[in-house]
C-alpha cells in the first residue's frame, strides 16, 4: 500500500477517493426526485453536492503531485518534518458546531450564528478577540439577511427556551 501511495502520490489518490465518494452521492441523489430550482426535490441537494465533490476531486487529482523525479543525489533538498496537529483549531470547530446546535434550538438564529463564527474564529491563533467578534457580527448580518429575510425560513431571530 505504501508503494502505491509513493508511486501515485497522496494528492492523486485523495482526488480519486473524492471522485468515488462524489459519484456515489450523486448516484444515490438522483434516485430521488430532483425537482426544480424553484421547488427542489429531496435528491437535488445530495446530487449537486456529489457532482461538486467529483469536480473538486478531479481538480485535486489533475493538479496533484506524483512521484518526484529521480535525482542523482547531488541536489536533494532536506526533508521537512511533518507539521504538528492543530488541536486548538479542531477543538474550536467542534465546539462551534455544538454551540450552534444548542443555541439554534434554544436561543435563535442570531446567537447561534454569532457563536459559530466567533468560536470557530478563535481556532486560528492569529485572530484576536476583537477580530473574532467582528466576524461573528458580520456572520449574524449575513445569516439574518440570507436565511430570515431572503429565504424567509421559519427560524426565530431570538427565542428563550
Amino acid at each position: 500500500m505504501d508503494d502505491l501511495i509513493q508511486r501515485v502520490g497522496k494528492d492523486r489518490l485523495g482526488g480519486a477517493l473524492m471522485i468515488l465518494i462524489g459519484a456515489g452521492a450523486a448516484q444515490q441523489g438522483i434516485t430521488y426526485s430532483l425537482g426544480t430550482l424553484a421547488a427542489p426535490g429531496p435528491g437535488l441537494f445530495p446530487g449537486a453536492l456529489g457532482v461538486l465533490l467529483m469536480l473538486v476531486g478531479l481538480v485535486i487529482a489533475v493538479t496533484g503531485r506524483g512521484k518526484p523525479a529521480a535525482h542523482d543525489g547531488a541536489d536533494i533538498a532536506p526533508v521537512e518534518p511533518a507539521p504538528k496537529a492543530e488541536w486548538r483549531g479542531w477543538l474550536c470547530i467542534v465546539l462551534s458546531i455544538i454551540a450552534f446546535i444548542v443555541l439554534g434550538g434554544h436561543g435563535g438564529l442570531v446567537p447561534a450564528s454569532f457563536a459559530v463564527a466567533f468560536i470557530a474564529a478563535l481556532g486560528d491563533r492569529d485572530n484576536t478577540l476583537l477580530s473574532a467578534c467582528v466576524l461573528g457580527v458580520a456572520m449574524v448580518v449575513v445569516s439574518v439577511v440570507v436565511f430570515w429575510w431572503l429565504l424567509q425560513l421559519q427560524l426565530p431571530l431570538f427565542q428563550w427556551s
